[in-house]
């Protein structure tokens, strides 16, 4: 009985920027328990073909569209598609961002701001597109990504740390609003993980060593580690859970 809990069948999961890393392994997670998915990028083709295998391996239905996050007109109508066509949104993971890796002084403001657009404001665009037919439904589950730098910062990341610690407070704010009415609002702070975002991290021997260094397993995440924790706030195994952050960082915030 238990772990029927974590079953997704008849669930339509929404993964914004689903088409790699964490959000690509996110969208096979919630595939794997048997929701129905939909990825939305600003590249269709790469939407097309996350979808295509995540259907093949699950056998479930998914859609691949293109959708740019900042976009609200181009959400509302990926929205309206995607319930036209698999019936319901009942899952959105806010998992679309960017990172641009420069100290305060040398940060162009464009580069800040495409940080915002993307990182922030595009949560706040799904979200609002979205949350009227979970209300209507009666049931909704919103699970943003922040990250451990939304809780501790790190010099020459200015614009990143900045929207993953308002996340948090977004995720807190948003789960009063929507306790009523049956929709949870949670978000995940990864730590490092081996994800495309990093890969100029992980190509250098020597940050890579630093990073090590601040994580007690002594070790980065592997995709997969992503797995449980969507699963666990998507699922009613999480129906008591909203307002908080689940941390998958190998310990780093907990020194």
């Amino acid at each position: 009985m238990s772990l029927e809990l974590f079953k997704l069948n008849g669930k339509v999961a929404w993964i914004t920027g689903g088409t790699k890393g964490l959000g690509f392994e996110m969208a096979n997670a919630l595939a794997s328990v048997g929701a129905d998915i939909v990825i939305n990028s600003r590249n269709r083709a790469e939407a097309e073909s996350a979808a295509k295998q995540i259907a093949e391996k699950h056998r479930c239905r998914t859609l691949g569209l293109q959708a740019d996050v900042t976009n609200s007109p181009e959400i509302n109508a990926m929205v309206n598609r995607t319930i036209k066509e698999l019936g319901s949104i009942d899952i959105l993971v806010n998992n679309a961002g960017i990172n641009v890796r420069q100290p305060t002084v040398d940060l162009p403001l464009e580069e800040w701001q495409k940080v915002l657009d993307i990182n922030l404001t595009g949560p706040f665009i799904c979200t609002k597109a979205v949350a009227p037919h979970m209300i209507q439904k009666g049931w909704g589950r919103i699970i943003h990504l922040s990250s451990i730098l939304g809780h501790v910062g790190m010099a020459g990341r200015p614009a990143y740390t900045a929207t993953k610690g308002a996340i948090v407070l977004l995720t807190k704010t948003q789960a009063l609003e929507f306790a009523t009415k049956g929709i949870t609002v949670n978000a995940i702070c990864p730590g490092p993980f081996e994800t495309p975002m990093n890969l100029p991290l992980l190509q250098n021997p020597e940050v890579y060593q630093a990073f090590v260094a601040k994580i007690p397993l002594g070790r980065w995440g592997y995709l997969h580690e992503i797995h449980g924790a969507v699963i666990f706030l998507a699922s009613n195994a999480a129906s008591y859970v909203t307002g908080t952050t689940l941390t998958v960082d190998g310990g780093w915030t907990a020194q």
